[in-house]
């Protein structure tokens, strides 16, 4: 197993959940980095952390983002729109992927719950459903530990709802708090047995996890050497089925 990282670049440091990972992570005592496009706006956002710029949408300005960090951890989203989808929830992961240039550092990705549903949501939705499937894909062949946690509905959760739920089935359907999932992304850096785990992510009244090992340790290790996660359906696409940018990206890390 790796060893857990003292260092954390954070893509989306500046929105919703990105803020509450970087603090999060400061108080696990981590080093953080986030990568911004606007360094001065950012400063009042993300106190502590170090500011540095790139864009997701030009994989050469993100090799001083990503040099040297033990951790990354994606919280990062377009607009919804199918293109924004293209172009920054996949593309974003695909240009980190790219800088970091062969290297492993831990990974950690948040999607959502949804994405192995095929055909279960139509329009601007399904689309953006299948480009983070898409994103999942490249982070389990880039060959580097991961996990991958599919959110539930971000705040659909009662003042008693501090149990956490982590199933394997992208069947249920839920709500978890905004910290809560934080304090996950961040977890699943520190905890050996999140590597290589997929898993939905709910919250329901209960108290809070306590063993983070026992809590990750009960799920089911992605199969080595795929691409899809853990009790996802049989009819995903295959590769040739996906689009050409995204098997020209997974030929590339194959290579």
């Amino acid at each position: 197993m790796p060893n857990s990282p003292t260092s954390v670049l954070v893509v989306g440091a500046t929105g919703g959940i990105g803020r509450l990972v970087v603090a999060t992570a400061q108080q696990h005592g981590l080093d953080v980095r986030a990568l911004v496009r606007d360094p001065g706006r950012a400063e009042r956002l993300l106190p502590g952390a170090e500011l540095v710029p790139g864009d997701l949408e030009k994989p050469d300005t993100l090799h001083t983002a990503v040099s040297g960090v033990g951790a990354v951890v994606f919280t990062h989203g377009g607009n919804g729109s199918p293109d924004a989808a293209r172009r920054i929830d996949y593309g974003g992961v695909a240009a980190v992927l790219q800088a970091l240039d062969g290297r492993t550092p831990r990974l950690t990705l948040m999607t959502s719950i949804g994405v192995s549903r095929r055909g279960a949501y139509g329009g601007s939705t399904g689309q953006l459903l299948d480009w983070k499937r898409r994103s999942e894909r490249l982070v389990r062949a880039s060959g580097a530990p991961y996990t991958i946690v599919r959110p539930g509905w971000f705040d659909a959760v009662g003042p008693g709802d501090h149990r956490l739920v982590l199933e394997q089935t992208d069947t249920g359907d839920g709500g978890i708090g905004r910290d809560q999932l934080a304090e996950v992304l961040v977890r699943s850096l520190l905890t050996d047995t999140a590597v290589n785990r997929t898993f939905e992510l709910f919250a329901e009244a209960g108290p809070a996890p306590t063993d983070w090992t026992g809590l990750f340790g009960a799920l089911a290790p992605d199969p080595a050497g795929g691409l899809d996660a853990a009790g996802d359906p049989a009819t995903l696409p295959a590769v040739s089925e996906e689009p050409p940018t995204v098997q020209e990206d997974l030929a590339r890390l194959a290579g």
